[in-house]
């Protein structure tokens, strides 16, 4: 099976907003532990960031992928892939829903499956509660960026 984050692919995020402020992650089970993130993956040849956004988006919440909005930000990070380091940069984007609602994968690659363990809508100012690390570390950082851009 291919490695997803193997060097040079090109992988985008998604950093989905509810009217009440809260971000939703995804839970994905990790070598060593459990992680939150947000929703992404890779980009798939011909196409854009923003399409694979949306793609990925919707694959990976059952949300519709024009929620997706803006042209997003750069993230430089310093990424393991299942204990394997894989700095990159990623494109976040913006996505906006009015109600945070129980989300669930529609899609998912054969190296997710068995991986995928749950989502949270968590506000930013409560990511250090969360009960696995987030990645990226500094993510309430990026959420200001996205949202001031």
């Amino acid at each position: 099976m291919e490695d997803p984050w193997r060097p040079g692919k090109v992988a985008v995020r998604v950093v989905c907003v509810d009217g009440r402020g809260r971000i939703l992650l995804l839970k994905w089970r990790g070598p060593a532990a459990d992680y939150w993130e947000p929703p992404g993956g890779g980009v798939d040849p011909g196409e854009t960031l923003e399409v694979a956004a949306r793609r990925e988006f919707h694959e990976e919440t059952g949300l519709p992928g024009t929620a997706v909005v803006g042209d997003g930000v750069e993230v430089s990070r310093d990424f393991a892939w299942f204990g394997e380091p894989r700095p990159r940069v990623e494109r976040f984007f913006l996505a906006r829903v009015d109600t945070a609602t129980p989300t669930a994968p529609v899609s998912l690659s054969d190296w997710e499956v068995g991986k995928y363990v749950d989502h949270l809508w968590i506000h930013p100012d409560d990511l250090g509660e969360a009960d696995a690390h987030v990645e990226p570390p500094d993510l309430a950082r990026v959420v200001r960026e996205l949202q001031d851009s």
